[in-house]
């Protein structure tokens, strides 16, 4: 970060016909929120058909969001967090040091991805992080994120633009949890929220945002594979 301003050094790239090149990563530690969401939208009304794909790998300080469809009602008891109204679907969810952010700065078309399909592969990702742990986990078909024993461990939003994303995942690993007790997380009345190291998982933090990051890039490898194979078939 330079006076305020999240910098990163966007990449460009040479498509060929079954090759895209993978998204790359930028590990920014822990960053402003709005600062980052300004910062993502420059990227994505910028980029151009040669601007290689990106993932950011971030923690945010406390901050509540509020998405597009957000009611207040849902902020149960006022702090001094600070509330962000943003541009992505879903209701409230909290931010802070400890969570695992990944915002997917994404071509869809490129891809070849639609949002349920997305949406898929940024839960999968988790599931399968939290499955190497000995954690089951799974994904809900009318409350988007990941969960374990009914209770939600990571959460899920994206904005649209021109085909293009961007937002993504936050997963809890070893945080605070008490500023979800001030809300409805993600518009739920009474919805428990976990964690990494609550079930056990004694990995850090950054081997965490490692292996959830390759899994992303993975999970979206595998989908244009297979689109790839349709197309073919």
């Amino acid at each position: 970060m330079q006076n305020g301003v999240l910098e990163v050094e966007s990449e460009k790239w040479e498509a060929s016909a079954n090759h895209i090149a993978p998204p790359a990563l930028h590990t920014l530690g822990l960053v402003d929120y709005q600062t980052t969401w300004d910062a993502m939208k420059r990227f994505t009304v910028a980029r151009s058909a040669d601007t290689r794909d990106e993932i950011w790998l971030l923690q945010h300080p406390p901050t509540y969001t509020q998405g597009l469809a957000g009611l207040p009602e849902h902020l149960l008891n006022p702090t001094n967090i600070p509330v962000v109204k943003i541009d992505r679907g879903g209701q409230i969810t909290y931010h802070g040091p400890g969570q695992i952010v990944a915002y997917l700065l994404l071509d869809m078309r490129r891809w070849k991805i639609g949002v349920r399909e997305l949406v898929t592969v940024l839960e999968n990702a988790v599931i399968d992080l939290l499955a190497e742990f000995g954690v089951a986990a799974r994904n809900r078909v009318d409350a988007p994120g990941v969960y374990v024993n009914g209770a939600k461990i990571a959460a899920l939003g994206l904005k649209i633009k021109n085909g293009r994303c961007y937002h993504g995942l936050s997963f809890n690993v070893d945080m605070d949890l008490t500023p979800f007790n001030n809300i409805n997380p993600c518009g739920y009345q009474g919805l428990r929220i976990t964690q990494a190291c609550a079930l056990g998982i004694t990995a850090n933090i950054n081997e965490l945002q490692a292996q959830l990051a390759q899994n992303l890039i993975h999970g979206l490898q595998r989908h244009y594979a297979g689109q790839q194979n349709f197309v073919h078939d």
